[in-house]
């Protein structure tokens, strides 16, 4: 089992950057497929990024192809990130979430995830 905790949220004005973490718990981090979500109020919370265990392969949504980029550091057991040219549709509360330990793929689906961090809230004023 593994727990997540994200932080690096904040307030940023459009065309802004900031980089979230996710730092996990366990010494087992590197054996989970992870992935970024986002929840935007009266939206359902949608896909973002994903990566592979090694981090070696990575997928975005179209919305944020070309200014985000996942990354994870697994000696830290810490998944990021980086949020470039960010836009007032970009506010969400974001949330980090790792696949159960046996799938080594990527996926965009909620339901894939077993495991869900608290989220940090992003705003991002025009």
């Amino acid at each position: 089992q593994v727990q997540l905790v994200e932080s690096g949220g904040g307030l940023v004005q459009a065309g802004g950057s900031l980089r979230l973490s996710c730092a996990a718990s366990g010494r087992t981090f590197s054996s989970y497929a992870m992935g970024w979500f986002r929840q935007a109020p009266g939206k359902e919370r949608e896909f973002v990024a994903a990566i592979t265990r090694s981090g070696d392969n990575v997928l975005y949504a179209d919305s944020v192809k070309g200014r985000f980029t996942i990354s994870r550091d697994n000696r830290k057991n810490t998944m990021y990130l980086q949020m470039n040219s960010l836009k007032p549709e970009d506010t969400a509360v974001y949330y980090c979430a790792a696949r159960e330990r046996f799938y080594s793929g990527m996926s965009i689906s909620e339901y894939d995830y077993g495991y869900w961090g608290q989220g940090t809230q992003v705003t991002v004023s025009s």
